[in-house]
């Protein structure tokens, strides 16, 4: 069956459509600066990209032109729209709504209403993708995959914070977690790839690119992450904050005066490596500076992986061991200088790192050496072909 994987942001919606027999992307791309002018990026597996520009008002225009590219008589890789046996939408927040994916139905969507104020930014813009899709493609079974969802197994001692009680009763203020449909896909890859035993397994995901997160898997169950009640917690990201004194926000609101709108964006928008560096949020650009002896960009990649590595023994505490520790997404699974730094910290783990291992990228492959007590792995993410098997899951 052929499932459209639909992920759409407030202003932008990236698109793979995937035949779920052979896992074979047949068509991918995005629309961007929907809203503003619009682009459509457009590429039949096998051929050229495609670049449109034309006017996008709103999603729904740039939902029907990514249709109209798929069933192009030219370059579309189906005939029609009766090829798309059906859609699975990422949404970010399922709260403690939903512990799995789900069909798509008007109590679905008015549950997910109810979590906008979670992710104000995100959910949203995910139910009018949905809305569209469901306009556009009447009939067609729609499944949505929660980001949030893989973190519902943590129990109630790693999800409760240390506030009065009445807030998580009243509001449900509790650690959420994200990037739940990555950490799935590579803990279960990291299982089968390293052949460990799926119901007797210890595994660390390091989740790493402009956002970034970290979770402790136990047979297949997540029992900790990074992120919380936002994605802003955790180790230090792209222009996040990651984890501070929550008194600096007080401290630096009146020095700056600044309102709680104005720390907030200070802490998603102007801080982590773009902060720290003073120079910018994208990691290559820091590797680049460091090299030329960048002290500030020098001192972002440490705070990075000290970070990072604080996590990850966090875990293996909580875990009460660990059998492997993978990195996975754009730094993870490109940044050489992170996994390196990562690792050695670890040596009481009784690992070393396999320097030829991990100056590849691209692939799947063990960059601890063979006399390791713990595995390390690189696992690229695949977050479409994760929700295209949700979905299948769910038609079938």
């Amino acid at each position: 069956m052929n499932v459209l994987v639909i992920n759409c942001g407030s202003s932008s919606l990236k698109y793979q459509l995937i035949n779920s027999d052979t896992e074979e992307v047949l068509a991918k791309g995005l629309c961007e600066r929907i809203g503003i002018d619009g682009r459509l990026v457009y590429q039949k597996a096998g051929c050229d990209k495609e670049v449109t520009e034309a006017a996008m008002p709103t999603h729904k225009e740039a939902i029907q032109m990514v249709l109209d590219a798929l069933t192009n008589d030219k370059t579309g890789a189906i005939e029609s729209l009766k090829e798309i046996d059906a859609v699975g939408h990422r949404v970010v927040h399922g709260g403690e709504k939903f512990a799995s994916s789900v069909v798509i139905d008007d109590e679905v969507i008015k549950a997910v209403e109810e979590c906008n104020d979670l992710a104000p930014l995100h959910n949203p813009a995910n139910l009018i993708g949905i809305n569209v899709c469901k306009e556009l493609m009447p009939g067609v079974p729609m499944e949505a995959v929660f980001d949030t969802a893989f973190h519902q197994t943590m129990p109630a001692k790693d999800y409760l914070y240390g506030l009065p009680i009445e807030y998580y009763e009243k509001y449900k203020v509790r650690r959420y977690g994200f990037h739940g449909t990555s950490h799935s896909f590579v803990s279960k890859r990291t299982v089968e790839f390293l052949g460990l035993d799926p119901e007797n397994s210890k595994v660390i995901v390091c989740h790493l690119g402009n956002g970034s997160s970290i979770s402790a898997v136990l047979n297949g169950k997540c029992i900790d992450t990074t992120m919380g009640l936002t994605p802003l917690e955790g180790v230090v990201m792209g222009t996040r904050s990651g984890n501070i004194d929550p008194a600096i926000m007080e401290f630096i609101a009146k020095k700056e005066n600044l309102d709680i709108a104005g720390i907030m964006n200070v802490l998603n928008k102007k801080s982590g490596l773009q902060g720290l560096s003073n120079l910018s949020s994208d990691f290559r650009d820091l590797e680049n500076a460091a090299k030329s002896g960048n002290k500030n960009a020098e001192n972002a990649i440490e705070v990075l992986c000290y970070g990072i590595a604080k996590f990850v023994g966090g875990y293996v505490a909580a875990l009460n061991g660990v059998d492997a520790i993978t990195f996975t997404a754009g730094i993870g699974e490109n940044a050489a200088t992170v996994r390196e730094k990562v690792v050695g910290y670890l040596g009481y783990l009784g690992i070393t790192l396999d320097e030829e291992a991990n100056g590849k990228r691209g692939e799947e492959i063990v960059i601890s050496t063979p006399d390791s007590k713990v595995k390390v792995c690189v696992i690229p993410t695949n977050e479409e072909l994760a929700i295209c098997r949700e979905t299948v899951a769910l038609v079938k």
